[in-house]
């Protein structure tokens, strides 16, 4: 059997030395390095984070699966090299209170996991082939199922993959093969291919993608956009929807309301309560946990720094009620800021917001670490 306790301490050691995070009473969060085994037999390392109940037992696992952010030409890469598992805390937190092991996991080539990255499309815009690609995404996504499946804590029999952006098209084609244990798919605003607002390579090719997935898989699965998406937009969300379902795949669609300026970052940006319940309702008819079993006390709201223009005023709500000790959060003049709420580390932290924030207007100071004022 696959383990992989010694690899968790190890790289809990060198990564986040202090994990005994006092915003999360009664729940587990730590980082590991996921050994999986590739098709081909290649074995690689996929950098993690586990959240689960801090008590014994074996807990339905839910697998979460990041997207891709944009950046600047010949600069993805290194964007991708900077990705967190964190930036699915906030939804893994969520289920875990709820009695779920949550793990978000990288894959190839995307933050500290091993690759290289696999995922080029190499393809010219009009002519994309997202399934080969997808499939390509999906092998990480089921070898992190299948190493998962021999953790102590992990109940095998009871898996949910989410999966958000391209993760969110990565857990689909992995569905379509219908992988033992995984009785459930939650797609938020899953697909590929967006180069600019509403504009999409192949949007053709991307529904040919899901109809050929909806062709294979019998798993339930939910999908989910907010109205207001403008990676993928609402008139192509619909097309991707109708041709996996219409291919035979059992599926249900729940628009959201808008969120923000592009409800495509709702999973990662907005509260729990605009997307909980549809969610609930769907574990619910899969005889899956949904009650809270872990209260956490509320957080110690900070005072907002001032002056603070209305887009930090935003920036500063979520990190007052993000549940990490890594974090941090600087200002500039004239109500600029800056944050880090999806660090390894809170020197981690420090350095992202306070090099974002010197990038844009050059004279900043840290206000907040953790949940504690800087002063000085």
């Amino acid at each position: 059997m696959r383990r992989i306790g010694y690899v968790i301490t190890l790289f809990a050691l060198s990564v986040c030395p202090a994990l005994a995070d006092t915003v999360l009473p009664g729940i587990v969060r730590e980082p590991l390095l996921l050994p999986i085994t590739l098709p081909n037999g290649q074995q690689v390392k996929l950098e993690g984070l586990v959240s689960r109940p801090d008590r014994p037992g074996h807990f339905p696992l839910v697998v979460l699966v990041h997207g891709s952010p944009r950046s600047e030409p010949g600069k993805f890469l290194e964007a991708y090299q900077q990705v967190s598992p964190a930036v699915l805390a906030g939804p893994a937190l969520n289920f875990a209170q709820r009695g779920f092991a949550a793990v978000s996991i990288l894959r190839r080539g995307f933050g500290r996991s091993e690759g290289p990255y696999a995922e080029f499309i190499g393809d010219p815009c009009d002519n994309t082939d997202y399934v080969r690609v997808a499939r390509i995404s999906a092998e990480d996504v089921l070898g992190a199922v299948a190493a998962l499946r021999d953790e102590p804590w992990a109940d095998a029999s009871r898996v949910v993959m989410l999966g958000h952006s391209t993760g969110g098209l990565a857990v689909m084609a992995a569905g379509a093969v219908n992988p033992p244990g995984v009785v459930g798919i939650l797609n938020f605003a899953g697909g590929r291919g967006s180069f600019q607002p509403d504009q999409v390579c192949s949007p053709d090719r991307l529904v040919e993608a899901f109809d050929a997935f909806g062709r294979t898989a019998r798993i339930p699965s939910l999908w989910m956009f907010a109205e207001n998406d403008h990676y993928l937009g609402l008139p192509l969300a619909h097309r991707l929807f109708d041709a996996y379902a219409n291919a035979g795949a059992p599926a249900q669609l729940q628009m959201l309301p808008p969120y923000g300026a592009d409800g495509h970052l709702l999973l990662t940006a907005a509260p729990v309560d605009l997307w909980w319940q549809p969610v609930e309702r769907f574990l619910n008819g899969l005889h899956l946990p949904t009650s809270v079993v872990v209260e956490l006390p509320p957080l110690a709201a900070l005072p907002a720094p001032t002056p603070l223009n209305p887009a930090c005023t935003n920036f500063f709500n979520q990190y007052n009620s993000a549940r990490t000790d890594t974090k941090a959060f600087a200002v500039g003049p004239e109500g600029h800021c800056s944050s880090s709420v999806t660090a390894r580390t809170v020197e981690e932290a420090k350095e992202e917001a306070m090099s974002r924030c010197t990038k844009a207007w050059k004279e900043c100071t840290l206000y907040a670490v953790g949940q504690q004022l800087v002063h000085g």
